[in-house]
């Protein structure tokens, strides 16, 4: 095995990344949805297609669940949950509150200026970490829409100190295993102001909830020309960077296919990682796919992600980092590039083929996934079902 092989293997068998479950069901523009007719339209079909994916990709154990949409009935909804575990072979993974869904929310959840909303709210979080501990989940990912659209209708101010105490509240819930993610987001559906509308935000919210709050970056949360990787670094370098949400955009949160717009961005974020970790730095992060796919098929586009993902993480794993760093230092600017970019531009597809060759998985998932005919026959169970659920956003 040459050098090469070894770094992509290396890098591969500790690579994990978790599943949305609302990634498989019928989601929509914010102007319409298109209906598919193999989409998942309960909570176990869900878990059968993300036991699908798993099963051709090997590396995708875990599905995020949303606590409104599936564990309707809350820590009542374990035990239907854990059956289907065992029957596809997965586990739950991040436990994802619903703080913007209730009429109530209008102006806020957390940070409602009614202390009656707020404690809803709160109660909602904490039930959140109550499931997460009965499913034994770590993680509980929270992303806060709350903010205000018009100058002088919302306290800045005040809106902190109720966001502050709201989840240090929480943070005192949590075993002593789990985690708090903070995710943060520049805007919508508040376009004015977002309580959480940047990194530093979150983790300065984080700080003060406890040490068990980390900071989430979704990617494709930020202005036009953020440098994503330079965040990411801080956070590795402050020791809070909890994880990621994936997926990619050309103007805003498109929730386009991670790397299909740019994959040289996904490259340079796994490069820091990967960076970090040469020097001594862990790899506890938790990476997952955050995309509700209209146009592409639900399947065929979970599997390509999971694929991409695997090779661009294997490529940022081929940067010589001893040699970057001699570069580096001395300056030596088009060579450091090189490097770099070489890295990038290698065609690693060869190497992760063999990779999961090695494990007894298909050397190619999207081919397996056509050739199961898995997506014609969900589209045949399915289609009555989709077919009358409609097409408008709501």
């Amino acid at each position: 095995m040459n050098d090469a092989q070894q770094r992509v293997f290396a890098a591969l068998d500790h690579f994990r990344i978790e599943l949305p479950s609302w990634g498989f069901a019928n989601t929509g523009t914010r102007f319409g949805k298109f209906i598919q007719p193999g989409a998942a339209t309960t909570i176990a079909e869900k878990f059968a297609d993300a036991g699908m994916v798993n099963k051709l990709t090997g590396v995708a154990p875990t599905v995020a669940l949303h606590v409104l949409w599936d564990l309707p009935k809350g820590e009542g909804s374990v035990s239907e949950i854990r059956q289907l575990e065992q029957q596809h072979g997965i586990r739950s993974g991040s436990i994802n509150p619903n703080l913007f869904q209730d009429q109530s929310y209008k102006f806020g959840s957390l940070c409602n200026p009614d202390p009656a909303i707020r404690k809803q709210a709160t109660d909602h979080m904490i039930e959140s970490v109550q499931i997460a501990k009965a499913l034994g989940s770590r993680d509980i990912s929270l992303w806060l829409s709350d903010g205000a659209n018009y100058p002088g209708t919302q306290s800045v101010q005040r809106r902190i100190g109720w966001l502050t105490e709201a989840l240090a509240t929480t943070h005192a819930e949590l075993a002593p295993d789990q985690r708090l993610l903070v995710e943060y987001k520049p805007f919508e559906p508040a376009f004015y102001f977002t309580d959480l509308a940047d990194w530093g935000m979150a983790y300065t919210m984080a700080k003060q909830a406890g040490p068990q709050a980390v900071v989430l970056v979704d990617t494709g949360h930020h202005a036009l020309g953020t440098n994503i990787e330079q965040i990411v670094a801080w956070l590795l370098h402050l020791g809070v960077l909890g994880g990621f949400h994936f997926n990619d955009r050309k103007f805003a949160d498109d929730d386009l296919t991670l790397g299909s717009i740019d994959p040289y961005q996904v490259f340079r974020i796994f490069h820091e990682i990967h960076a970090h970790v040469a020097s001594g730095g862990s790899h506890d992060i938790a990476y997952m796919i955050d995309q509700s796919h209209n146009l592409k098929g639900k399947m065929e586009a979970m599997v390509q992600t999971v694929a991409t993902a695997q090779e661009l993480y294997a490529r940022a794993a081929l940067v010589d980092q001893a040699k970057l760093s001699e570069l580096q230092d001395a300056c030596a600017l088009v060579e450091a590039e090189e490097l770099f970019r070489n890295a990038f531009f290698t065609d690693v597809r060869p190497l992760v083929q063999a990779w999961r060759t090695s494990k007894g998985l298909p050397a190619d998932p999207l081919a397996a996934l056509k050739e199961s005919g898995y997506v014609e026959t969900i589209g045949r169970e399915r289609a009555a079902k989709n077919a009358s659920s409609g097409g408008s956003y709501a």
